[in-house]
């Protein structure tokens, strides 16, 4: 029998453009692979420029070199020198080349260019060459930031990482948004959500979150809405009010924001952002923010029970103008708009210990306290027209003892297009999935 011996490790691991800066100016010879992502020829000097893993290295080649083609994959082995005008400061001199592979296809778009000029139907029936693009890639780079500092700053703070079904049986709470697939003799629907299930987890671990996909089959064609987005879900026990939650995620965001503030610079850079500073985060009541949204800028009052679109971005507008934040809760939703599991306020039954997060006058997350007592919670489903025996598994935590506990759900495509100012939430999601689109 052969043994497989592990691979040597600058194998497995290409060397970072922070290993390249390192190197620049000590003679050592190094070797770096990648794409050929634009070529460019000023006579007497060539230069690749060179997409790689973490970034872009410009390449100068030797003047008996062939150019490489663009989407070529490419090795160059030379030296680092400094140069102010490269990206990063510096460049690679290649001694050798070696083309490793060679498109058959000329690039159907220009992904070199800071701006391709496509619409938003081409680039995403294009998607896995438009991705390509440095701003594009930025942006989904940005996204694995904001999921990976949820992670992080939940697991610092004692929450366990679960991963709950997405193929359920029949939605207990019915309604029409709900996708129903076959399931050998059974009917069952994708997940609207992992909400009865992290509050079952809660009995276990005691504070726990999920970064998943839910899926939502609303005939609606926005900017603002997609069928199948990811979730960043957190529910915790033993909590005093409401409020523990929404501090939880206002730590929560702020390590988020400071990790992209730190490792993603260069994606903030190439994509002129900055992101907020988080020290607290204002809350407004349902009726006062609705209130102050009307009287500030001249609104009709909408749904007395929801918030418009235009009620969210004058609301977000006050936060920003008048208290200095561009995030804002907005709390004590009306209970006909929340769900059966929601918590009544006790001062009034009208309403609910539950709240909503704007962003830049958008929704990004809805959240609060749930009914953790049995008989209150079988009250609730009564006294909204359902049947409790439809809520066996879920009413079984309920019976056998809960705690206090509450929790949210954040839209990871929403925050992200909140926070690189895109106009279409497509464009913060890898390849979307819409009323129209299924592929690529």
């Amino acid at each position: 029998m052969e043994l497989v011996k592990v691979i040597r490790a600058e194998r497995t691991m290409p060397i970072t453009t922070a290993g390249l800066a390192a190197a620049t100016d000590s003679g050592e010879v190094v070797t770096v692979r990648g794409m050929a992502h634009a070529l460019r020829d000023f006579g007497g000097v060539r230069f690749v420029v060179l997409r790689r893993h973490d970034g872009v290295t410009q390449v100068v080649l030797p003047e008996d070199a062939r150019m490489p083609k663009e989407g070529d994959a490419v090795e160059f082995t030379g030296v680092v020198v400094s140069e102010p005008r490269a990206p990063g400061g510096f460049e690679l001199r290649a001694g050798t080349i070696r083309v490793l592979s060679t498109p058959a296809e000329p690039m159907p778009v220009p992904i070199h260019k800071t701006n391709m000029g496509l619409t938003l139907d081409t680039d995403l029936s294009l998607r896995p060459i438009t991705l390509r693009n440095l701003r594009a890639r930025a942006v989904m780079k940005l996204r694995e930031g904001l999921a990976r500092g949820f992670r992080d700053s939940l697991a610092a703070r004692g929450f366990t990482e679960i991963h709950t079904p997405k193929l359920e049986a029949l939605s207990a709470e019915g309604g029409a948004s709900v996708f129903r697939v076959p399931y050998f003799q059974h009917k069952a629907v994708l997940a609207q959500s992992p909400q009865f299930y992290k509050q079952m987890m809660v009995g276990v671990f005691e504070r726990v979150y999920e970064v998943g996909p839910v899926f939502r089959a609303e005939k609606h064609n926005s900017s603002r809405h997609l069928n199948e987005y990811t979730s960043l879900d957190l529910e915790m026990g033993f909590i005093d009010s409401v409020e523990d939650v929404m501090a939880c995620e206002t730590y929560a965001l702020r390590y988020m924001m400071d990790l992209l503030r730190g490792e993603y610079a260069p994606q903030l850079d190439a994509l002129k952002l900055t992101v907020p500073e988080i020290d607290g985060i204002p809350a407004l009541r349902f009726d006062e923010a609705k209130a102050r949204a009307a009287e500030t800028y001249n609104l009709p009052r909408g749904d007395p029970n929801d918030l418009t679109p235009e009620e969210e971005q004058a609301i977000g507008r006050y936060a920003a103008e008048k208290l200095g934040s561009e995030f804002v809760f907005v709390t004590r939703y009306p209970s006909k708009k929340r769900p059966v599991y929601a918590m009544d306020d006790p001062d009034d039954p009208r309403l609910t210990l539950s709240f909503d997060l704007l962003f830049r006058g958008m929704e990004i997350t809805t959240g609060g306290q749930r009914v953790h007592d049995y008989h209150a919670q079988v009250s609730k489903i009564i006294g909204r027209g359902l049947d409790p025996a439809g809520f066996e598994h879920y009413l079984m935590i309920h019976k056998h003892g809960m705690p206090p506990h509450g929790g949210l759900g954040m839209g990871l495509e929403r925050l992200l297009k909140q926070l690189t100012g895109a106009a279409n939430i497509r464009q913060a999601c890898l390849f979307p999935r819409d009323t129209t689109r299924l592929s690529p």
